[in-house]
C-alpha cells in the first residue's frame, strides 16, 4: 500500500512539473511583463533573450535559442517592438534580428549594419538605426526587412528619440551633440550642443527632451543632465553633477512623464520641475552588486534594474515597487541590459 502511494504521489509530481515545462511561453508574454536583452561576452557571441512574467514572477532565459534552434548573436543591445514584430538590435553581429514578439520565432535577419546600437520607428513602414562606430544613421525598409538607404549625420550615433516630424540622435561616444534629422526627406537640418557623451534621452510629459551626458567614460568632463525645447531645438535648463567622478547612466521617466530616474551609484529620482539634481539615492546599490541598466514600467511604475555581477557569469534582474521598496530578484543571463515592457495583458484558455 505505501509503494502505491508513493508512484501516485510521483505519478502526480511529473503530471504537474509536464504541465509547467509545456506551458505555451507565449500564454505567459500575452499577459505582460519585461524582456530582458542579456548582452553576453564580447566576441563570445552567447547574447541571449529572456522575459520577466508579471503572470508567473519569474524570468525565463534562453528563449531566443529555444525558440530559433541558434544564438542570437554577439552583444546584443537592445530591442524595440512595432505592430506584432520585435526588433533586437545585435550591436556586434552588425545584424537586427526580427522576431514574432508571441512565438519568438525568427521571421528575418537584416545583416550587414555597422555596430547597430538603436532602432526608431519613424513610421509604419520606416525605422533608423544608429550606430557607435560609423558616421551614418542606416535607414530600415520595416516591409522588405532590408536597409534603404543612409543619413550621413558625421557622428557617430546612440540614442535616438522622435518628435514630430524630426528625430533627435545623440552623437555619444566623444561626441557632445544632438543632431536633428528632418523624418520626412532623412536630411540633417540641425545640432544642439549639450553635455559631453550624451548617452540616453525621454520626452517628458510636456514634450520637453531630457538628455543625460555622462561626461566620459574616462570621467574627463562633469556630467551633465540638460532639457531641450524640441520645437525650437534650444537648451532651456542644465543641471551638472558636482563631481568628475560621478557618471550617471540610463536616463528613464514614468509613464506619467513626471519622474526622471538615472543610475548614478544606485538609483537616483527626480521630478521633471525640481530644481537642483537628487541629493540622495534612491534605491541604494548593495555591496557587490552592479547595477548597470535600469527600466521603468510605464503603467506601474515598478523599477527593473539589472546587476550585471562580474560580467562574466549570468547576472541578475532586480525589481522594486515605484515607492522603491524591493520585490524580487531573479537570475537572467551573462550581462543583462536593455528592457523593453510588454504592456498588453490578455486572458488565454490555460
Amino acid at each position: 500500500m505505501k509503494n502505491l502511494v508513493k508512484i501516485v504521489i510521483v505519478s502526480l509530481l511529473i503530471v504537474s512539473c509536464n504541465k509547467s515545462a509545456d506551458y505555451p511561453i507565449s500564454n505567459y508574454i500575452l499577459r505582460g511583463g519585461a524582456f530582458i536583452v542579456n548582452e553576453g561576452n564580447f566576441r563570445s557571441g552567447n547574447g541571449s533573450l529572456s522575459f520577466y512574467s508579471y503572470d508567473s514572477l519569474k524570468i525565463f532565459n534562453d528563449l531566443f535559442v529555444n525558440a530559433n534552434g541558434r544564438p542570437l548573436g554577439d552583444v546584443p543591445n537592445s530591442m524595440a517592438i512595432k505592430g506584432n514584430n520585435a526588433y533586437i538590435v545585435v550591436n556586434n553581429s552588425g545584424k537586427i534580428e526580427i522576431i514574432d514578439q508571441s512565438t519568438l520565432k525568427s521571421l528575418a535577419t537584416i545583416q550587414g549594419l555597422n555596430s547597430p546600437r538603436n532602432i526608431s520607428f519613424i513610421s509604419d513602414n520606416k525605422a533608423y538605426v544608429s550606430s557607435l562606430y560609423s558616421d551614418s544613421v542606416a535607414i530600415i525598409n520595416l516591409n522588405t526587412f532590408s536597409i534603404s538607404g543612409y543619413i550621413n549625420i558625421r557622428r557617430t550615433s546612440e540614442s535616438i528619440a522622435i518628435a514630430g516630424n524630426n528625430a533627435f540622435i545623440a552623437n555619444w561616444a566623444q561626441g557632445k551633440e544632438i543632431m536633428v534629422v528632418n523624418t520626412t526627406n532623412d536630411r540633417l537640418v540641425d545640432s544642439i550642443e549639450v553635455g559631453n557623451e550624451p548617452e540616453s534621452m525621454v520626452f517628458d510629459r510636456y514634450g520637453m527632451l531630457w538628455v543625460l551626458c555622462n561626461g566620459g567614460w574616462m570621467r574627463q568632463y562633469y556630467a551633465k543632465l540638460v532639457e531641450i525645447n524640441p520645437s525650437v531645438n534650444k537648451v532651456v535648463k542644465t543641471f551638472t553633477f558636482p563631481t568628475k567622478e560621478e557618471s550617471p547612466t540610463c536616463l528613464k521617466i514614468d509613464g506619467l512623464g513626471q519622474t526622471l530616474y538615472y543610475l548614478d551609484d544606485g538609483v537616483r529620482q527626480m521630478d521633471i520641475n525640481s530644481t537642483s539634481l537628487p541629493a540622495t539615492t534612491f534605491i541604494i546599490q548593495e555591496s557587490g552588486e552592479s547595477f548597470y541598466k535600469l527600466g521603468i514600467n510605464p503603467v506601474n511604475s515598478d523599477i527593473f534594474v539589472t546587476d550585471a555581477v562580474d560580467n562574466t557569469q549570468r547576472g541578475y534582474v532586480l525589481i522594486f515597487k515605484n515607492d522603491g521598496s524591493f520585490v524580487t530578484k531573479q537570475q537572467a543571463g551573462i550581462i543583462p541590459g536593455s528592457m523593453f515592457f510588454k504592456l498588453t495583458f490578455e486572458t488565454t484558455n490555460d
